[in-house]
């Protein structure tokens, strides 16, 4: 398959994480985090570009000496769509027609992900921004708050994001919820057409994103419709030193 010219790939990364300073440097079994993000993004087919968009020069430094490309954003963004929008607002961009948002602290998410994110908003000339989600099996994923949950409609759009469980099963114990009704897990991989990632951008807060700290609420309240994709695969994301710990223990358990 050719890879499309018309998709970029962006991985945003930044050094001064509060809860794991410097985590798009720190190594997982030989190779960077962001080093392992950034070559499983490459083999994605539907990307023509995959750039690093960050705020710290030893991180643009590393990507460089690797063979990646980084670039230096503002270090005054809140989120990591916003570095994908200054990114995708460069005149040298504006080829792409659609950019994708690839989290730094997954470094096993799956090419074909990306590849199933961005074939989603090209199936659908109607929706702006497509995004992924996968089957919760386990009762304690549901009552976890840093696990996102989504329900969409039949046509596979977004009805709503929470981090509680949803929906909530009136008549069943709470430890019968994933037997009973198909719950979904948000995987933040974003695919934007260009124009609505630079419009969302220029959005205010609002209420629901205030309530959940969720920000495609905000995206949701101001109408931009948000298709979801079920994947087979869950994406593990490093938060923490804690999560680094376990990711690679995980590694040397399947070698």
């Amino acid at each position: 398959m050719l890879k499309s010219s018309k998709s970029l790939g962006i991985i945003p990364a930044r050094f001064a994480s509060s809860r794991f300073p410097g985590k798009p440097l720190a190594g997982i079994a030989g190779k960077s985090m962001i080093r392992r993000v950034y070559e499983q993004a490459a083999q994605a087919q539907c990307l023509g570009r995959v750039v690093v968009a960050t705020d710290d020069e030893r991180i643009r430094a590393h990507v460089l000496d690797f063979g990646g490309e980084a670039l230096i954003t503002s270090t005054s963004h809140l989120s990591g769509t916003e570095r994908c929008a200054e990114v995708a607002g460069f005149a040298s961009f504006k080829g792409f027609d659609i950019v994708v948002n690839i989290q730094g602290d997954e470094p096993f998410i799956e090419p074909h992900q990306i590849d199933l994110a961005v074939n989603t908003l090209r199936a659908d000339k109607t929706v702006p921004i497509a995004t992924l989600a996968c089957r919760i099996r386990q009762q304690s994923m549901l009552s976890d708050p840093n696990a996102v949950k989504v329900v969409f409609d039949k046509k596979g759009r977004a009805l709503y994001f929470s981090r509680q469980a949803i929906p909530f099963l009136r008549n069943a114990a709470s430890a019968e919820w994933p037997a009973q009704q198909a719950y979904y897990k948000h995987i933040g991989l974003y695919a934007f057409r260009r124009n609505a990632l630079l419009e969302i951008t220029a959005l205010p807060p609002s209420p629901l994103e205030q309530a959940e700290s969720l920000e495609q609420l905000r995206w949701l309240e101001n109408g931009y419709p948000i298709a979801v994709a079920p994947s087979g695969r869950e994406s593990l994301s490093v938060d923490t030193p804690g999560d680094l710990e376990e990711l690679v223990k995980h590694i040397h358990r399947s070698r």
